[in-house]
């Protein structure tokens, strides 16, 4: 399958001469007072795919998106857009949301998305494309009295108004209420399976994981790490737990090893990990042995958040996703 971006060992630095230098020359150019918003990254997207991009605040994931979208210089490596410079592909076969993006609040939606149609020669018809971003209804409405949510849908339909090729999704959903982001998931989809690739960053794990035919985790300016949503899971994402809301942590803990399980007990709460559904009653009967009371019973695979914190250390910002099973009551 024919590649549609392609980055390789891409370098870019924020700062005075020193540290342009350092970074062109491949030498620490934090020394040189800069900061290293890229630092060798490498990756390709094959044309129809949806790649989604995560990483902690000021990994470099929108710089990232700027240097595949030729709008900063980047310091060394390349980068290819369907074969050619960014610079250089016909403007009409990208769509771009950035992160932050105010169009002008005294024209309707309809006006805006109009407007960014004129400035191809082919475009798709304005009323469709607010149709399929779920603003049919607001097509009228000035921009500035749309809700935060219908907003972001309008900037949406903007990067799509052309039916570009290659679609840079930065946050796209921000604002959105749950209903909306799910119809746009299901917009998304339906375009990547036309052959449209998307380079998607997000804030919502579930987006990623749900849309994502591969996802690359950025930290500190570097890919740590590339694979499918089920793929990074196998490998990074740990085992199963079972949850057990419990006050007597120690005690419980010593009732799960004794019947062979690895816990792990907390003042009101006993994790067993690498615990199967069929593994759930053998557990229950452990504690009901040892005379343990508990409140509630959670068990939860593995996810794209256990992946983001373990090669991270930290908390994903939209907060935890885990998959989450409940499996009993209080007791």
């Amino acid at each position: 399958m024919d590649e549609a971006l392609v980055a390789d060992e891409v370098r870019k630095t924020y700062g005075g001469r020193k540290a342009r230098r350092a970074a062109r020359t491949g030498d620490d150019a934090s020394r040189s007072g800069g900061t290293v918003a890229l630092d060798g990254v490498s990756l390709s997207v094959a044309a129809g795919e949806v790649f989604g991009l995560i990483g902690p605040n000021g990994a470099g994931k929108t710089t990232l998106v700027r240097a595949l979208t030729g709008t900063t210089t980047i310091d060394g490596g390349s980068v290819r857009v369907l074969g050619s410079e960014p610079t250089a592909v016909d403007p009409a076969r990208i769509g771009l949301l950035p992160q932050s993006f105010s169009p002008p609040g005294r024209l309707t939606a309809r006006e805006l998305v109009s407007y960014y149609a004129g400035l191809y020669d082919e475009a798709r018809d304005p009323d469709e494309v607010l149709a399929d971003v779920g603003l049919a209804g607001a097509a009228d409405t000035w921009y500035e009295k749309l809700s935060g949510g219908q907003q972001r849908r309008t900037c949406v339909g903007i990067a799509l108004v052309n039916d570009p090729e290659v679609l840079f999704l930065d946050e796209p959903t921000t604002g959105i209420d749950p209903a909306g982001r799910r119809s746009l998931w299901s917009l998304l989809s339906d375009l990547a399976a036309g052959g449209t690739t998307v380079f998607l960053t997000s804030h919502s794990m579930d987006e990623v994981e749900r849309l994502s035919d591969r996802v690359g985790l950025l930290a500190d300016g570097r890919l740590v790490a590339v694979g499918t949503p089920n793929g990074l899971i196998a490998e990074h994402g740990g085992k199963s737990r079972l949850v057990v809301r419990t006050p007597a942590g120690e005690e419980a803990a010593r009732a799960a090893v004794d019947a062979g399980f690895a816990a792990e007990a907390s003042a009101d709460e006993l994790v067993l990990r690498g615990v199967s559904p069929t593994d759930i009653g053998e557990a229950v009967a452990a504690l009901d042995a040892a005379g343990v009371g508990y409140d509630s019973l959670a068990w939860t695979q593995p996810s794209l958040e256990d992946v983001y914190l373990s090669l991270t250390g930290e908390t994903f910002e939209d907060g935890p996703r885990r998959r989450a099973a409940p499996a009993g009551g209080a007791r």
